[in-house]
């Protein structure tokens, strides 16, 4: 059987490249390389994604193997019906591996098309870091990276107001496109470039603040043989995704005519706010991803699916949503029950397999991101902690120690948080209040000293012991059968 690339396919239609993308990932390629893909469909954009690969492991050489192309699988719910569909999706023109390609990747600054940047590095992409040179190559941080292209482009159109760059971070954090831009002004200060290179950053560049939703699980490596042998090739780049999508986009309004997504029929919104699409988004949907997986998996639970309908999980999920992050936000019940809702019924969808394994990817930067938010609000509204947040803030702690009975698991974060946590489980172990107290008042971990909440170390120390004594599974449904039990009071 072949591998997919332009040789099996009849139709392949190639554009000019207007799109540099940062991150070969499942997510991008089956969220906006797909848009792309419609709009080219229907000759609305007429521009293709040259994709770079910015850390070490990515699937730049694939990408390159298969001249681009890879099959999107949409399964889900489409017009109160269960649908599975699929397409070959063409967007893509090739990949560069920044890490041995960097002349390559500056060469496409000097590109007069390009004119797109979009980007998913995770939450904790976006940071800037002061090692971090001009003559790097690369720089470590993507925003570094960004900044360096950034300059190159000023210098090869000699500050052109017209050659700038309209860029869609798709980071799940607050203010994305606001936090990037701050973040390569600080580069240009720290290496001392020239002022006219800050003004065209400023003049010639929409940083956009973006919001993003479609749950896209990836490689479906549970049903590869079966869909390999009805498409009739190998696809090592296969990925699938439910059929919702949302894009928010913060920005002016010719965004819409540049990147005419909505005229194609796709849901994408071009806002001058997106803060009420965001705060629904991320606090009940990915907050309750975040808050679930350490809890579910170390349950013996693999996916969203078996989280949200076995019955012990299950439970867990809906008292944080209902009962704790609901009751945190500024809108109407009525709005939240329903969003809740969908949102439960998108994680039931019984053809995705959303691995709880690579929702875990970089999990402490997403709960502080995520559910964090709510624990303050919580705290702030009611005057007690969050009892379910707590749990599986202490869950999350047990899960950082990088063990599922006697399965070990695959962690994967920033080096210095693997580091801490890999140093707190060795030193203090048979101390757990001590192993608590050391993580939650780790500010670079959280953004802020949590040991500092009242009641919180000892509410998660507690919480920890069962877990390390009895196992998850136990833990959880001592902590479901406490009933009635008021919330410790951090007044």
């Amino acid at each position: 059987m072949d591998q997919l690339s332009k040789k099996i396919v009849s139709e392949y239609t190639t554009f000019p490249e207007k799109v540099l993308q940062f991150g070969t990932g499942n997510f991008l390629r089956g969220f906006t390389d797909w848009q792309i893909h419609v709009m080219n469909k229907k000759n609305l954009f007429n521009g293709q994604v040259v994709v770079v690969q910015s850390t070490k492991k990515g699937a730049v050489d694939t990408i390159n193997e298969q001249d681009g192309l890879y099959t999107l699988y949409l399964q889900g719910i489409k017009e109160n019906k269960p649908v599975s569909e699929h397409e070959i999706i063409d967007s893509i023109s090739r990949g560069i591996n920044i890490t041995n390609q960097y002349d390559d990747y500056l060469k496409l600054a000097e590109n007069p098309d390009l004119r797109f940047i979009v980007s998913n590095t995770t939450e904790a992409g976006i940071q800037y870091r002061e090692e971090d040179l001009l003559t790097d190559r690369p720089q470590k941080s993507f925003p570094g990276k960004l900044t360096a292209f950034l300059y190159k482009r000023y210098q090869a159109f000699q500050g052109d107001k017209n050659k700038g760059f309209i860029i869609f971070p798709c980071e799940l954090i607050e203010d994305n496109g606001n936090e990037l831009k701050k973040i390569v002004f600080a580069y240009a200060d720290a290496w001392n470039l020239e002022s006219g290179f800050s003004q065209w950053v400023e003049e010639a560049n929409t940083f956009c603040n973006t919001l993003v939703d479609r749950i896209v699980p990836g490689y479906p490596k549970d049903s590869i043989q079966e869909k390999t042998e009805e498409l009739g090739y190998i696809d090592q780049l296969m990925v699938v995704g439910e059929q919702f999508h949302l894009f928010v986009i913060e920005g002016p309004s010719f965004i819409k005519e540049e990147f005419p997504a909505e005229q194609a029929g796709l849901y994408v919104h071009v806002v001058d706010d997106l803060s009420s699409y965001r705060l629904k988004k991320v606090r009940i949907l990915n907050g309750a991803h975040t808050a679930m997986t350490p809890v579910a998996y170390l349950c013996g639970v693999n996916t969203v699916c078996e989280a949200v309908t076995s019955d012990l999980t299950k439970q867990f999920v809906e008292k944080v949503i209902y009962e704790e992050i609901i009751p945190t936000l500024p809108f109407s019940d009525e709005d939240l029950s329903q969003f809740a809702e969908d949102v439960l019924n998108r994680f039931k969808n019984p053809f995705i397999h959303h691995y709880l394994s690579s929702i875990s990817l970089n999990s402490v930067s997403k709960f502080q991101a995520r559910i964090l938010p709510t624990l303050v609000d919580y705290i702030e509204r009611f005057g007690e902690l969050p009892k379910a947040t707590v749990f599986s803030l202490s869950a999350l702690l047990y899960f950082y120690k990088g063990k599922r009975g006697d399965e070990s698991i695959t962690l994967v974060d920033d080096e210095s948080t693997l580091h801490l946590f890999t140093e707190c489980w060795s030193l203090y172990a048979d101390n757990i209040q001590k192993l608590a107290l050391t993580i939650l008042s780790n500010e670079k971990l959280w953004g802020t000293n949590l040991s500092k909440i009242p009641h919180l170390t000892e509410s998660v120390a507690t919480q920890l012991k069962t877990i390390n004594q009895y196992g998850m599974t136990e833990a959880l449904t001592q902590f479901l059968q406490q009933k009635g039990e008021k919330n410790e009071s951090v007044y």
